[in-house]
């Protein structure tokens, strides 16, 4: 079994390609580059957020540090899967991201305050304060389907390609299935770079050469945009309205 990797620490770079740009660039990145020993996987995640969705508006500002919290598997879960619940940061370019593993049953635990979970203390910590701060509560599922390469030469690039990216608001477990409304509706594909220092050149040359260029996207803040804004707009002007009709009865 692979070992858990419980934090990270890399630069992040997205970029939206079309299948054109993907087929013409995956034979050239092989060169230097192989598929990982997952090879095409879905990743499923539930995204969580304040009733007044502070962290999805916090992160389209794109201010110098930001956060975001989502429970995430890896394939439809059975009852002893592994499940991952983490923070992610963003500060100054840099992505930091802490987790704790478990089976559904102890991330379920976790969450609620009832249990603790074996090792990593200190990132336990982070994520209960988090939870303190925020009080953040399921509210979008999102899933795909991913291939990763992994750098030949051990430096730790690695670079992912997700498609068929899909999201729900409602029935927000992870064993719920995978069904879900187009995040893109062109069928877009999401490659992302990470890498623990600076970008190689030949990497650099390659991005140049097929005119590839970076694009500031995020799953779940596309999500917040395209749809989930209109919503809680529309929610907070009936509140507002029935605030008004109350006073008017009154």
């Amino acid at each position: 079994m692979q070992q858990i990797q419980y934090s990270f620490k890399r630069y992040e770079k997205k970029y939206l390609l079309t299948k054109e740009q993907l087929r013409s660039l995956y034979g050239r990145l092989l060169e230097k580059m192989r598929e990982d020993e997952f090879g095409i996987h879905s990743v499923c995640s539930i995204y969580y957020d304040t009733d007044t969705y502070e962290l999805a508006r916090k992160s389209i500002e794109k201010p110098v540090y930001k956060e975001k919290f989502r429970v995430r598997c890896y394939g439809m879960p059975s009852s002893d899967s592994m499940i991952y619940a983490e923070i992610k940061k963003k500060f100054d370019g840099i992505v930091y991201k802490r987790r704790v593993a478990s089976d559904a049953a102890g991330i379920s635990g976790f969450l609620a305050g009832r249990t603790s979970l074996s090792g990593e203390e200190q990132i336990q910590r982070e994520i209960r304060w988090f939870l303190q701060k925020y009080r953040p509560e399921p509210k979008v599922f999102i899933a795909y389907e991913r291939i990763a390469l992994e750098a030949k030469d051990g430096s730790g690039l690695r670079v992912t390609f997700d498609w068929n990216i899909r999201w729900r608001r409602d029935r927000l477990h992870l064993a719920d299935g995978m069904r879900g409304e187009p995040v893109l509706p062109d069928g877009g594909i999401v490659m992302e770079i990470k890498v623990p220092e600076a970008m190689p050149l030949w990497m650099a040359d390659l991005l140049s050469a097929y005119r590839i260029y970076p694009a500031s996207f995020s799953k779940y803040g596309t999500c917040y945009c395209r749809y989930l804004s209109r919503e809680s707009a529309a929610d907070t002007e009936n509140q507002k309205l029935g605030f008004q009709k109350e006073e008017a009865v009154c």
